[in-house]
């Protein structure tokens, strides 16, 4: 149903530095720009900073995942690890290091089968949930499939266009934690069937257009179905 992660939207209190650290830092490149909203590319991903001056105002504390080619781990490594405080975590064959941006915000760098140079896509978003068993219903109605549960229930791994995870309030790797209000923007080629599915469960629909639709699942994150975001 949901065929591509379009965007995830970020709350920063201040553009300037949090600009600098995925541009400089992470060496992502600006599409676009203006006073309150930066948006950069990760791969075929948006990753859109916007000041919290209207809403959707963007997730906050959010943890999530950017793609980069296996062999440049250790080059990421390297050129982060003097400055950064960095975590790093083992899954199977792949490593991942994380590290925190500037509005608090836990980036991870993770080994994915992708080209690169340098971030080439998001591949993992992790949303705090009141009810984990509530939300993983919401978004497999929304053609999420389940393939993990924490052996206290209080996390769930679901793939999807992307790795979606949903925490109950704890932390994680590197202390972690679940965004709360987090944009996601999704490609869909047909958005108000997607609305169909879940519509008795969002608690509110902002927009409804052929071609575009815009709720609030029951945890207040704003998810928008588009044809072409």
């Amino acid at each position: 149903m949901l065929s591509r992660l379009a965007w995830l939207g970020l709350e920063v209190k201040y553009l300037e530095p949090a600009r600098t650290f995925y541009e400089d830092t992470l060496r992502m490149t600006a599409r676009d720009e203006d006073e309150n909203e930066c948006v950069l590319a990760a791969g075929d991903t948006d990753l859109v900073l916007r000041r919290p001056t209207s809403v959707p105002r963007g997730g906050l504390h959010t943890h999530f995942a950017f793609s980069i080619p296996a062999g440049e781990y250790d080059d990421w490594w390297g050129r982060l690890e003097d400055e950064y405080d960095l975590d790093e975590a083992q899954f199977g064959p792949a490593k991942s290091l994380y590290l925190y941006d500037p509005d608090g915000n836990c980036v991870e760098l993770g080994q994915q089968d992708v080209e690169g140079p340098g971030i080439d896509g998001i591949f993992e978003v992790v949303l705090e949930v009141e009810d984990l068993e509530r939300a993983e219903s919401f978004y497999t109605e929304l053609g999420f499939e389940t393939v993990d549960t924490s052996g206290d229930r209080t996390r769930v791994r679901m793939n999807g266009p992307m790795a979606l995870e949903l925490w109950e309030p704890h932390l994680g790797i590197a202390d972690a934690r679940g965004g709360v209000h987090v944009d996601l923007g999704f490609e869909t080629s047909e958005p108000t069937a997607a609305l169909e599915a879940v519509s008795d469960r969002v608690t509110q629909v902002n927009q409804v257009e052929d071609e575009r639709v815009v709720v609030r699942d029951p945890d207040g994150h704003v998810l928008t179905f588009a044809t072409n975001p």
